[in-house]
């Protein structure tokens, strides 16, 4: 066949927007006007002939009239290109009928599995006198015959191929028939029909080669986490095409109905999606379906796919980078998104519908079937601070302001949330006398010299409250406002003494008096409701006295009501003067990215990544290990210290204090002729490499996270340099790092207080600031510290606030295993996160009452407890003696005690030998290589896994707060519930704390958070199985084994 003379202009898989087609036959009035609708790519069953029976090939090279498949393919093309139209075929090249030719001429590529007969009712048609691609693996005549087949396809114009049932073939095989037919035509898009296929099949399909997969998405229900789940494990493979699900009935749904279940199905699926496929028998609106394509046509990034599921009456939020979209998973009423949910999926910025509308949507339901789209704004983080904070027009004021919260040693440090977060400021306000208070939250980031407000709402015993959401990372301030409302006072006597029959003419009058001077000012114009109820009163007599005299000429009720009314309330609260007013503050806030609070860590020591037993790692080998760290659901890399190891004094094996030759010493022995602590070790590779490392991370949807260890090897370049940042012994020795009894023969310490000159000090607190700063410059924006409790803490305040003046981003991570007051004073002073006692807690009581004291006291308003489950220098004692049971409980503590959660690698495969008597690891990684066998039996990385989807999938386990103990008659079982602020997610989590048998225990049920009687009833969405049940109150039996320790159960009160 020769190649047509016109090639179809290649796209992009972001922008393909494609028809599947019903039938054989392409009709050019139907391509003509799918052209015009913006689709660019038509999706057709391959020609050839097929078994009426099963679908499987009786011979792919002529159809069932016996005419050449080549000429039809031919047609095909041509009739495409006069439109501008990629053709592409689909094709499953696995199954053949054992009753045609083409099975025949390949017996042993093709045979037929088990008793199968055209004559047994018991298999379906489909399964019947088929033959399957021997071993799922293509014979080198299979390979042969379908590689010429499809090269002549596209040598023909044929623009793409999607292969069903991808999984029954090796991908070895898929790679090497891909390589030549891209050899026959470099441009061609091949793709796998993904649908349905498990995570294990999938997995198997890696590296295969695929230019585009095609998901499950019509069989979502819009309101279940899967699709997240899926789109993972899909993108890992290649772009994702998605068909929509095709709204059942629209044929007979009302024009309005019909077109939002259509605007919900297809922006959903081009949302989703990098190219999105529509089939021919769909009945879409035209402009909806041109006004999709357009959309899908401009250029985006494939950001990966975010998702908020709505239960009880909520939205689900799904998000794409800077494209949001709110869906209503109901038909029958409406949903309002749930804006807690939003920390977890959406990026720092302004959020705001797409198109014209000046509704608001964080205030408006989508309406039943349908879908809002939104667009996030970027904004910058936060700059340098402009002037502006208002102040109080008294020195005694009469209106007291106190006890206001957020504030941290009330307002010298800041209280910590990230971005979009609700921030619930509170305060006691109140006043002599009986009259009426107003009060507002003026907030603002630093750099913007204007202010927002936010009204503060009475509440009880004087408490007021108020809800701001901040949207840059950096630092904000906010202040608290409070005045007599005097138009609120007159509103409040008047209804009073209306409702109680007293004449009220007298009051009416002197409430025009308060309009008449408030319409006098300037921004009165914007209010015509003043003018309006002044007009409504024309024919009250001038003079009070006459005025009160025919009151009943010019008053009614109908005027009493219009001087009560909502709307004249409000345009006097916008004009009238503030009387007695009143200020506190400003009280800083810090905001974070959402990392800060939720991430889960993943630590490994580069060099240990070598790719067979004893051979050294190196950075481009870590490149290697990105795909399998990603794919157990971590966010973070994390590696011990990356620099330059000295030689002297090096360590050996097991901490010994000599070194053979091939020993590799203690990274955290910083410093050599090669460089100090803003170089890499020379047998890891070179900043180059590193950079590389940087990159291909952030392919995966990783970040870096390095450890800043302040501590030089005695080769270190700056005892050379810098002799006076160290300090020395009388005999002129140097002194090495100590913790008596131990001694650390390979370590120096800086001396923060040595030299009598301040110049000196801060010399050595600059360099250290520069450290960091050229590791920011390398695109690193996590730091985990090493021992920060050991270093002043005013240098820490003032590194910290430098770093975070060029990078707002920058996470610190603060390894403090220390006294409870430090550890929160170095939270106060900037960390942003802190390791905790968490590994050392086991026990019910002191679990529960940890996790509450951390979620539920004020501290939580800076405090953010990272949970890790074992790192290089501690080898908890419970997992040295509990197996696979206690890393699975464990695990499941850690996933939901805290937002934050990490394990040093070796956990997933439950190693636990330790040193003998110690709380350590036999042959630490910290003074060896070690090589692993990740696949070793036991291992537990599926069910880890698993709980880092639960916590994508779940925002109540992102944060450290929302913790609520639930009674439990098992003393071995912890229960209790995590939940958002307005309980859009609530979750239950039942742990079996006894690694060696099952417990039964009653959990009382959280009903109270649903506000449902004693009685009542929940959804219970089992997180781990998938399953659904209905629990009623006041208590639920659950019983935990060993091998299954832990239940996590999403609860709703309607799904």
């Amino acid at each position: 066949m020769a190649r047509p003379a016109q090639r179809p202009r290649q796209e992009p898989a972001g922008s393909w927007r494609v028809v599947l087609a019903d039938g054989p036959l392409l009709d050019e009035r139907l391509l003509g006007e799918w052209r015009a609708l913006g689709f660019n790519a038509i999706l057709i069953a391959a020609p050839g002939s097929r078994d009426a029976l099963n679908g499987a090939w009786l011979d792919p090279d002529r159809m069932p009239d016996g005419g050449s498949t080549a000429a039809t393919i031919g047609k095909w093309v041509e009739a495409c290109r006069a439109q501008k139209l990629a053709l592409w075929l689909d094709l499953d090249l696995t199954r053949a009928s054992l009753r045609g030719p083409y099975a025949k001429a390949l017996p042993e590529a093709y045979v037929q599995s088990g008793e199968q007969s055209a004559r047994d009712p018991r298999l379906p048609g489909e399964a019947r006198d088929v033959a399957l691609l021997a071993g799922a693996r293509m014979t080198d005549a299979a390979m042969t015959d379908w590689r010429d087949r499809l090269a002549a396809w596209l040598d023909a114009g044929v623009d793409g191929l999607r292969f069903q049932r991808p999984e029954r073939v090796a991908a070895d095989d898929w790679r090497q028939l891909f390589t030549a037919l891209r050899e026959k035509r470099t441009t061609v898009v091949l793709q796998a029909q993904g649908a349905g296929l498990t995570p294990g099949q999938l997995d198997r399909l890696h590296g295969a080669g695929f230019d585009l997969v095609h998901g499950s998405l019509p069989w979502w229900n819009y309101r279940t986490d899967w699709l997240a789940e899926e789109h993972a494990r899909l993108s890992a493979l290649a772009p994702i095409a998605y068909l929509p699900a095709v709204p059942p009935h629209a044929g007979g749904a009302t024009p309005d109905t019909g077109d939002a279940r259509w605007r919900r199905a297809l922006w959903t699926a081009a949302y989703a999606g990098d190219a999105w496929i529509y089939p021919q028998s769909a009945t879409a609106p035209a402009t909806l379906l041109k006004e999709v394509n357009q959309w899908a046509s401009e250029p985006r990034s494939r950001a990966p796919l975010r998702l908020a599921v709505g239960v009880d009456g909520r939205a689900t939020l799904l998000s794409r980078g800077l494209d949001l979209l709110a869906i209503n998973p109901r038909d029958d009423a409406p949903a309002l998104p749930d804006l807690d949910l939003l920390t977890g999926i959406v990026s720092p910025g302004r959020i705001g519908r797409v198109g014209t509308s000046q509704k608001s949507w964080r205030e408006e339901a989508v309406a039943p079937g349908d879908c809002v789209r939104l667009r996030l704004d970027p904004l910058p983080p936060v700059g340098t601070p402009v002037p502006g904070a208002p102040r109080a027009t008294s020195d005694a004021p009469r209106i007291v302001i106190e006890t206001v919260t957020p504030s941290v040693e009330n307002g010298r440090y800041a209280a910590k949330c990230v971005v979009h977060d609700a921030v619930a400021v509170e305060a006691d306000i109140f006043m002599d006398g009986h009259d009426v208070l107003a009060a507002e939250v003026l907030w603002r980031a630093v750099d913007d010299a204007q202010w927002q407000r936010v009204p503060l709402v009475a509440g009880t015993n004087d408490r007021w409250r108020a809800v701001f959401r901040p949207e840059r990372i950096g630092a904000h301030e906010f202040v608290v406002q409070a005045w007599r409302d005097g138009w609120g006072t007159y509103t409040h006597e008047l209804s009073a003494k209306h409702r109680a029959g007293v004449p009220v003419a007298l009051e009416v009058i002197e409430g025009l008096a308060l309009l008449r001077a408030a319409a006098t000012r300037p921004e009165a114009a914007e209010y015509p409701v003043l003018k309006a109820t002044l007009a409504r009163f024309a024919a009250m007599p001038a003079q009070p006295r006459d005025a009160m005299a025919q009151s009943d000429q010019w008053l009614d009720a109908a005027g009493i009501d219009a001087l009560l009314s909502a709307e004249l309330s409000e345009a006097m609260a916008a004009v009238q003067t503030r009387a007695f007013p009143a200020s506190a503050g400003p009280w800083p806030l810090w905001v974070d990215r959402a990392a800060a609070r939720h991430a889960n860590w993943y630590e490994l020591f580069p060099r240990s990544q070598g790719s067979e037993p004893g051979q050294h790692g190196t950075l481009r080998d870590v490149i290697e290990r990105l795909p399998a760290v990603r794919a157990m659901g971590f966010d973070v890399l994390y590696f011990p210290p990356i620099h330059p190891i000295g030689t002297r004094n090096r360590k050996g094996r097991n901490n010994s204090l000599r070194a053979g030759p091939d020993d590799v010493g203690s990274p955290y022995a910083i410093g050599s002729e090669a460089g100090g602590h803003d170089a890499i070790e020379p047998a890891l590779g070179t900043l180059e490499d590193f950079l590389a490392l940087v990159k291909a991370a952030a392919a995966h949807d990783l970040e870096l996270a390095l450890d800043f260890a302040i501590q030089c090897s005695p080769d270190h370049p700056w005892l050379r340099d810098h002799p006076d940042w160290f300090s020395w012994r009388a005999d002129g020795s140097m002194r090495h790092a100590e913790n008596p009894p131990k001694k650390y023969e390979d370590i120096v310490n800086v001396n923060f207080y040595g030299g009598a000159r301040q110049a000196r000090r801060m010399a050595l607190w600059r360099a250290l600031r520069d450290v960091v700063l050229f590791w920011v410059e390398q695109g690193v924006r996590t730091f985990r510290v090493d021992n920060p409790h050991t270093k002043p803490l005013p240098f820490w305040e003032w590194l910290i606030a430098e770093v975070h003046a060029q990078a707002p981003d920058a996470i610190f991570l603060s390894e403090a295993f220390t006294r409870p007051k430090m550890m929160r004073r170095l939270a106060k002073v900037g960390f942003t996160q802190s390791y905790t006692y968490f590994t050392w807690r086991n026990h019910r009581t002191e679990l529960d009452a940890y996790f509450d004291e951390l979620s539920n006291t004020p501290a939580a308003q800076y405090f953010r407890p990272h949970f890790f489950v074992n790192t290089p220098d501690i080898n908890p004692y419970f997992l040295q003696t509990s197996g696979r049971p206690g890393f699975l409980i464990r695990a499941a503590l850690a996933c939901t005690g805290s937002g934050l959660w990490g394990m040093y690698s070796g956990f997933e495969i439950c190693e636990s030998a330790p040193l003998p008597g110690k709380e350590e690891y036999l042959d630490s990684e910290k003074y060896e290589l070690r090589w692993r066998d990740w696949d070793a039996p036991g291992h537990i990385r599926r069910e880890i896994t698993r709980l880092n989807e639960i916590r994508r999938a779940n925002a109540a386990l992102q944060s450290h707060t929302g913790y609520v103990s639930l009674p439990c008659d098992n003393g071995q079982v912890l229960a209790f519930c995590r939940h958002t602020p307005r309980r859009g997610n609530v979750v239950l989590v039942a742990i079996n704390l006894d690694p060696s048998q099952a417990q039964q225990a009653s959990i009382a049920l959280p009903l109270d958070l649903f506000g449902l009687p004693e009685h009542g009833s929940l959804a219970a969405h089992d997180q781990i199985e998938d399953a659904r049940q209905r629990w009623t109150g006041p208590r639920v039996t659950l019983r935990l084994d060993p091998t299954q320790p832990y239940g996590i159960w999403r609860l709703s009160a309607q799904d």
